[in-house]
């Protein structure tokens, strides 16, 4: 079966920019021999610290150490650009790398929800069911590209989509509350026990339902592309 390739493609200008952001670390990780494979597990180190820190309540309790986690995260998802793009491009691309690569990119968002719910941003039952989502979104893409099926670019909430909006939420979500704390006296909380495990800003309990619908989105945009395409494929081979 030949591939079916996504309507939704880069711009040349943008895939260009994006390789000369990347080109510096890049030729830095590979002029100091690291593997594809330790970049892998570096960046989901970094993701589990995020979630530890997240657990603690660190952008509430500490205002001068919050910077912590969008900045691990940021570095988190970079290093799982820079993996890939290493392994391209000293030849180093195996299927067992990808295997490692994909496992370890689950267990990051799975860990980065776990310490949304310790940290009560969200109850576990809200977040279980934010990580199932999650889940589905990558598993969709994992069944479809196993029937032949190019699903890059399908769907708004992609993982690095996911990853970006979360550590800017997080931030908003620190200047808010520390700024409501300092400079008007009043916390600008809200507490809703079918969302949160505690009150949270204004800000962060609409930033999860809109996040939550986003990926109910995404799931639907790649369930109907992928009916859509194979419904196509078995048309043609009539």
């Amino acid at each position: 079966m030949s591939n079916l390739k996504s309507p939704v493609k880069k711009k040349p200008n943008q895939k260009q920019l994006a390789n000369k952001f990347i080109d510096v670390p890049v030729n830095f990780l590979i002029k100091h021999n690291f593997t594809p494979n330790s970049l892998s597990f570096i960046g989901f180190l970094l993701s589990l610290i995020s979630a530890i820190l997240i657990g603690f309540n660190i952008i509430y309790k500490f205002f001068w150490f919050a910077w912590l986690v969008p900045f691990l995260m940021f570095w988190a998802g970079g290093f799982d650009v820079f993996d890939g793009e290493v392994a391209r491009r000293t030849g180093k691309i195996t299927k067992s790398g990808a295997f490692l690569d994909s496992n370890l990119d689950r267990l990051s968002d799975a860990i980065l929800i776990f310490g949304l719910i310790y940290g009560g941003f969200i109850n576990y039952i809200f977040g279980y069911f934010m990580m199932f989502l999650v889940l589905m979104i990558s598993y969709i893409r994992a069944r479809a590209e196993n029937e032949g099926l190019d699903m890059k670019g399908i769907g708004f909430m992609e993982r690095a989509e996911r990853l970006i909006i979360l550590m800017i939420a997080l931030s908003a979500e620190t200047w808010i509350y520390h700024f409501s704390k300092y400079f008007t006296g009043t916390l600008w909380l809200v507490f809703n026990p079918v969302v949160t495990a505690m009150p949270v800003t204004w800000f962060f309990l609409f930033f999860i339902l809109g996040y939550t619908i986003l990926l109910i989105i995404t799931i639907s945009q790649r369930l109907i592309f992928t009916f859509k395409s194979l419904n196509k494929v078995e048309a043609q081979t009539d």
